[in-house]
């Protein structure tokens, strides 16, 4: 029988980025998966998304070539040919994820796991599995990490079929090009695909049950994005519920419910459900063990511990928010605390989100209401992109850096954009929460110019009254 210092459960980037880590502070590692290395993330969600949304930005960049001086006729777009080229960037990185752990001597168990008892598995064996990797059998392990991630979640009426009605799989390869969609749920999923598929051509409608599109991000930043994605013909309902869908034969009707309790039914080639994941707890045998779960997910402390010894989770089978850059973290902060060193506990206040959406939307922190529900006094900055120089340039003047500080100590709480590359430029203030770094002290830093980083300069400077640009 195998026998590790640490089995992890599942190689997404929670579970690759916790065994590289864990291999690296010396330990023997292993790690059980069933699909794919890279997980979800890698091969259905983060990175393939991020490929479609470049082919789209570069096609709306065509549409538009004109407003740069340059002429482009006679373009167009194959979607198979977009869809291939997604799926090759997923294949790349997988490939690497592969290399990344042979290098680091992490051993791939290829199969499913269930965990029999305390240092214990049983992996039976699973197909595809890449070369050199083991297969099914018995394992142990001082400790067990569970990273199993999650899938997407499935209401009552709105089950997906893989024809017309898709979730984020069945999104990423379509055949064809539907006319028109209807996209269920406005979080980043949701928001995302709602874009991609409206640039390519399609109409495309969406609803979200709760008043703002984006419900985790602050109020004032989706009413921008709301109002840029409508501009750009984004049919947009908030405080609506989908409450029957027909199926013809190729084609959806959906009964649409309002606020008031009127009704309105729409007819689209496809339906994307969007509302939400959950997470992968089944099948584990963690029930068994006696492992607290709450609320779908498996309940742990800051450092990634059950309530049963030696076994651990983290990622999205551990709780929102369910993000790839936060189960890796979470991963490095279990494994570092399990190798007997002392890393700083998780605050998921300072994790950053981010919608890959035109325009995209990123953040981190509390939101201006969050914050004065924590009671905090509070100073707000903004700044427009109409104000800065480079995005002028670039053609993108839409948009809107918000800051939030603490009236009386000057601590940065939260930081919100809504526009162009906002996704890179927010960890800028990442970095400055995890620093502790004052408005002062953001004033007192030089911005290169010209950038759309200086847009964070003239917020922050604008909460205290000094913008200059505005």
């Amino acid at each position: 029988m195998s026998q590790y210092d640490v089995i992890i459960i599942g190689a997404g980037p929670g579970g690759y980025y916790s065994a590289i880590r864990a291999a690296q502070l010396g330990l023997k590692v292993a790690v059980v998966e069933a699909k794919h290395l890279g997980g979800i993330c890698l091969n259905w969600g983060c990175i393939p998304t991020k490929a479609l949304l470049r082919s789209a930005e570069v096609y709306d960049h065509m549409k538009h070539a004109s407003a740069y001086g340059l002429t482009a006729e006679k373009f167009g777009f194959d979607i198979g040919a977009v869809v291939k080229r997604s799926r090759g960037v997923s294949g790349q990185l997988a490939t690497g994820v592969g290399f990344l752990l042979k290098k680091n001597k992490v051993d791939v168990i290829w199969g499913r796991a269930t965990i029999k008892a305390p240092g214990k598995i049983a992996v039976a064996a699973a197909e595809g599995a890449p070369k050199g990797a083991l297969g099914g059998g018995d394992y142990e392990a001082k400790h067990i990490v569970v990273a199993t991630g999650a899938r997407p979640r499935v209401l009552p009426g709105l089950e997906p079929d893989k024809k017309l009605i898709w979730t984020y799989f069945e999104a990423m390869v379509p055949e064809i090009m539907p006319k028109s969609l209807l996209v269920v749920g406005s979080g980043a999923i949701g928001i995302e695909f709602a874009s991609f598929y409206k640039t390519m051509g399609a109409d495309v409608t969406v609803v979200e049950v709760l008043p703002q599109i984006m419900p985790v991000e602050d109020h004032e930043i989706a009413g921008i994005a709301q109002k840029q994605l409508t501009k750009q013909g984004l049919k947009i309902f908030t405080e609506t519920k989908v409450t029957k869908l027909d199926k013809g034969a190729d084609s959806v009707t959906a009964t649409l419910e309002f606020k008031d309790g009127k009704t309105q039914q729409i007819t689209v080639d496809r339906v994307i459900s969007a509302v939400g994941v959950v997470a992968n707890v089944e099948g584990l045998g963690l029930e068994a063990l006696g492992v607290k779960i709450e609320r779908g997910v498996v309940v742990t402390d800051a450092y990634g511990r059950t309530n049963v010894p030696g076994i651990y989770a983290i990622g999205d089978v551990a709780g929102p928010p369910m993000l790839a850059h936060k189960a890796e973290h979470e991963g490095a902060i279990c494994v570092e605390a399990i190798a007997g060193k002392h890393p700083h506990a998780m605050d998921k206040l300072k994790i950053p989100g981010c919608t890959y959406c035109h325009p995209q939307v990123a953040s981190v922190g509390l939101t201006e209401k969050k914050a004065k529900d924590a009671g905090y006094d509070i100073k707000v900055g903004r700044f427009p992109f109409i104000g800065n120089g480079k995005a002028i340039a670039l053609g993108e003047p839409d948009g809107l850096v918000k800051t939030i500080f603490d009236k009386k100590t000057g601590q940065l709480l939260g930081a919100h954009m809504v526009g162009a590359e906002v996704t890179e430029l927010i960890q800028g203030f990442v970095i400055a929460m995890n620093l502790e770094t004052t408005e002062q002290e953001l004033i007192d830093a030089v911005f290169p110019h010209p950038t759309l980083s200086e847009m964070m300069h003239e917020s922050v400077m604008d909460a205290e009254g000094r913008a200059i640009h505005i």
